[in-house]
């Protein structure tokens, strides 16, 4: 009777136990407990980092495919990835500069395993992006920096290095990436996941379909008048910013009282950023000085009337353009009005970057259609509840209230300490605003990496290789203000936060540099890739050049990294008008073009292929 008695008392209690352990686990993320990741079996298959990877895609019609790669139209094919064969998957080119100035036929691919048969995926991965490694010598810096994203705790696609065969002939060295889809977030967010979204303005090239109307020759032709170069730009942002969208006359704070901001260094400086050789800067008499400078041989200067060779090109309906004499003052006296549209297209009628100021993450209204370029590249099936909360998530970010619950604080600054550690000027915190994913889970938000290649001060012209390494810590925002980018300019708007900041920042430099665990893996990378590099026949570069573009990423880096940590310590500004030539950390000496630029557009199947084979490439598995 005893016991039966106590048996009563023990199932009650084990009852009571289960119930607090069940609803534990039912309310654990308002308990401030993290949804669990998923392990993934391809995490230990293609993306390990160990081998150099083989994949073969094997397709009758690979010509006709090429031909029509920049269409984004998706083929069927087979592909063999070490050995292992998936057929029925669909490949599509991909990209913007990696699909539309692709000259040798090397393009961007993505492969869905998924596309015909949603079952179907290579060991739980259902997309996979084949990276062409355009613009990029070193052959490195989106490994690199996804690499070292990942080891700060950023959820980040996986990736690795893949020798591309087609039909059993050499094509060559890619990077395979994870896409940023079902798969990654299934991995990162277990698998009662949130939205994802990759903000990109219809007209600047992202998203399927668009790749092939990038123009490059366009594109640089209408951000040369962004003023890459930090160190000026700030300082006039801070009075004028805020005022942005209500001054249509004024380019986001980028032009004071009607003139151009000017570099550190005025031999590059004005509206056109770093010149050709025999191109002198823009005056304003009219003349050989003109507006426009003296132009290299064979270069025309815009006109001004209007037609396709304008000064903004083919104008919009219900935009005049203005003419090159007097346009200074049209801006002093705000006479440049823009259409709504105009205006809503570059955030309230300011040019702080070509972005919108809906992937800027400004709170424009509450308004799904304010926000198209967000919604319209949701990369999960989104409803009417999902945009709205989204949007109230940015409105408070934007009113810098309540950060706590619209920020996943943590993830988004130790993502930013990464990111303005590798100076990528072609993202959120350059002039195209773009390359970033936008994670939001029950009103919290995340910034995920994406596309790297352009890193290291590969995107435009940034000035001297001493004003790269220097970039300001705290100032990092190129083409535009922090204020006018929300995401980054709330860790800046409190002290806590900017010192949470700083912390992850020596964190992240003290585990990478002062351990030289940096150096090791860059040596360990290319003793593993470069056999790859010298036989790649459709390589953008000769060997020779990616030998010296490694160097110089290699010295950079550990330059830059000196260079934070003295801004960490206060021996150098962290902001860009607290910055003193005299306590920079001098780079003179490099060249940062060695490490591959916007410009590489080149190569040529067997053009820089090396005949004679120096080095042997080891069996790939």
């Amino acid at each position: 009777m005893s016991t039966h008695k106590h048996f009563d008392k023990i199932c009650c209690v084990v009852l009571v136990f289960t119930l607090l352990i069940t609803l534990f686990f039912v309310n654990g993320e308002k308990l401030g407990v993290k949804k669990t990741s998923s392990v993934m079996a391809y995490e230990t298959t293609l993306f390990d980092t160990s081998k150099v990877h083989t994949i073969d895609i094997v397709m009758d019609n690979w010509d006709e495919f090429t031909e029509n790669c920049k269409s984004e139209e998706y083929y069927t094919c087979s592909v063999v990835i070490d050995g292992e064969a998936f057929k029925n998957v669909a490949i599509r080119g991909k990209g913007n500069t990696s699909l539309s100035q692709v000259n040798n036929d090397r393009y961007s691919y993505k492969i869905e395993f998924d596309h015909y048969d949603s079952t179907t995926t290579y060991h739980g991965l259902d997309k996979l992006c084949l990276n062409n490694i355009i613009q990029d010598n070193t052959y490195m810096k989106d490994y690199l920096t996804y690499r070292m994203m990942s080891d700060m705790g950023v959820a980040s696609p996986l990736c690795s290095y893949a020798y591309i065969t087609v039909n059993g002939e050499d094509w060559g060295l890619y990077l395979a990436v994870e896409a940023v889809e079902e798969s990654f977030l299934q991995r990162n967010y277990g698998k009662d996941y949130g939205e994802l979204y990759k903000p990109d303005s219809m007209s600047m090239g992202g998203g399927r379909g668009n790749g092939d109307k990038f123009d490059i020759d366009e594109f640089m032709s209408s951000t040369d008048s962004t003023d890459t170069t930090q160190n000026e730009n700030n300082k006039n942002n801070e009075n004028t910013n805020n005022n942005s969208e209500n001054n249509p006359q004024q380019f986001n704070g980028n032009f004071e009282n009607g003139n151009f901001p000017q570099r550190p260094d005025d031999s590059r400086g004005g509206f056109g950023g770093q010149r050709p050789s025999g191109m002198t800067p823009p005056g304003n008499n009219g003349e050989e000085n003109s507006f426009f400078g003296n132009m290299p041989e064979g270069m025309t200067p815009p006109g001004n009337n209007g037609e396709e060779n304008s000064l903004f090109g083919n104008m919009p309906e219900g935009m005049t353009p203005p003419t090159d004499e007097n346009f200074a003052q049209q801006f002093e006296n705000g006479e440049l009005q823009f259409p709504d549209d105009i205006k809503n297209n570059f955030g309230g009628g300011g040019f702080g970057g070509m972005g919108s100021s809906d992937v800027k993450l400004r709170y424009i209204d509450d308004n799904v259609s304010s926000y198209s370029n967000i919604f319209e590249n949701a990369k999960t099936d989104v409803t009417n509840s999902d945009k709205t909360r989204l949007i109230n998530s940015l409105e408070k970010l934007n009113n810098n209230e309540d950060i706590e619950s619209v920020v996943d604080i943590e993830s988004v600054i130790r993502y930013f300490s990464v990111h303005n550690f590798v100076l990528n000027f072609d993202s959120y915190t350059g002039s195209m605003i773009h390359n970033y994913y936008l994670y939001e889970n029950d009103g919290t938000m995340q910034m995920i990496p994406w596309d790297y290649n352009l890193a290291f001060g590969g995107f435009m012209s940034m000035g001297s290789a001493t004003t790269l390494v220097n970039y300001p810590i705290d100032s990092p925002v190129s083409g535009g203000s922090t204020e006018d980018r929300p995401m980054i300019n709330w860790i800046f708007e409190s002290e806590e936060y900017t010192e949470l900041y700083h912390e992850y920042f020596n964190e992240f430099i003290t585990e990478y540099f002062d351990s030289g665990y940096f150096e090791s893996m860059i040596d360990e990378v290319v003793s593993l890739i470069s056999p790859y590099v010298q036989k790649d026949p459709t390589k953008f570069c000769t060997y020779e050049e990616y030998e010296k573009g490694v160097k110089t990423l290699k010295e950079v880096c550990l330059l830059r990294a000196e260079s934070v940590k003295g801004q960490l310590n206060g021996t150098i500004g962290s902001t860009s008008d607290t910055q003193q030539t005299e306590t920079l950390i001098d780079a003179e000496s490099i060249n940062i073009n060695d490490m591959g630029s916007m410009g590489n557009m080149g190569g040529g199947r067997d053009r820089f292929s090396d005949k004679t084979e120096t080095q042997q490439v080891p069996p790939t598995e």
